[in-house]
């Protein structure tokens, strides 16, 4: 019998919010602990119990990856892991070995996780703001990699669960100035609490019941981008 996993409220509304369809190629750039994977299967196999997708699990850290392992073991059903590979590329440079192949992208960038600070003493004692500054430039590396691994027309969903504006919306303008030519934006998903950014939504926990934090944006390549 299957493991109950809790995924905070907001990343479970953003993880269903993609849509998954039958026969996808679906990415999940960063994908440890696994709490986005779960809810990305829990809500495709509520649709489709007879179908499948080709679902991608990328973690570039072992430890974390054995983690993943885990919560796939514990909380997914064994006759749904099949079409599940799980891989340890570095995100940063997955566009180099694939381009134009994934239908969607989820990708919940390594950021601050602020709310990590006053629950983790460790955390806060290892933070300061140039953390912040390699974190968003990390972040945007890797937009830039989902950007050319996802095919034209494809979706990436990018996340983050920073309050940091350099990590959030400081990343997708970034992106809009650089590659604006090869996407466009998208409409952030409807999450429950959350409140509109400059480019995408961001769920703040003391305006929203304790859910978050969580920033989305969606972007969209253009369908004749090859």
């Amino acid at each position: 019998m299957c493991k109950s996993y809790y995924l905070d409220p907001a990343s479970a509304e953003a993880a269903a919010s993609l849509e998954i369809r039958p026969g996808m190629q679906v990415l999940d750039m960063c994908a440890a602990p696994g709490g986005k994977a779960v809810a990305l299967l829990q809500s495709f196999l509520n649709t489709s119990p007879n179908e499948s997708i080709n679902l991608t699990l990328n973690e570039r850290s072992a430890s974390r990856r054995a983690r993943l392992q885990r919560v796939l073991s514990d909380s997914v059903p064994s006759w749904s892991r099949s079409p599940i590979r799980v891989t340890s590329h570095d995100a940063r440079k997955w566009g180099l070995h694939e381009q134009n192949v994934y239908d969607v992208i989820l990708l919940d960038t390594p950021c601050s996780s602020e709310r990590h600070l006053i629950q983790e003493p460790k955390t806060l004692r290892d933070w300061s703001p140039k953390r912040s500054v390699r974190l968003a430039l990390d972040a945007y590396a890797m937009l830039a990699a989902a950007l050319t691994a996802v095919r034209p027309g494809g979706v990436v969903l990018y996340l983050t669960c920073a309050l940091s504006p350099l990590e959030n919306d400081g990343v997708i303008a970034k992106a809009l100035q650089r590659r604006g030519d090869e996407f466009k934006g998208l409409s952030p998903p409807e999450l429950s609490g959350s409140e509109p950014s400059q480019y995408g939504c961001i769920v703040l926990p003391d305006r929203a019941a304790g859910h978050g934090p969580l920033f989305a944006a969606r972007l969209q390549k253009h369908a004749g981008e090859e």
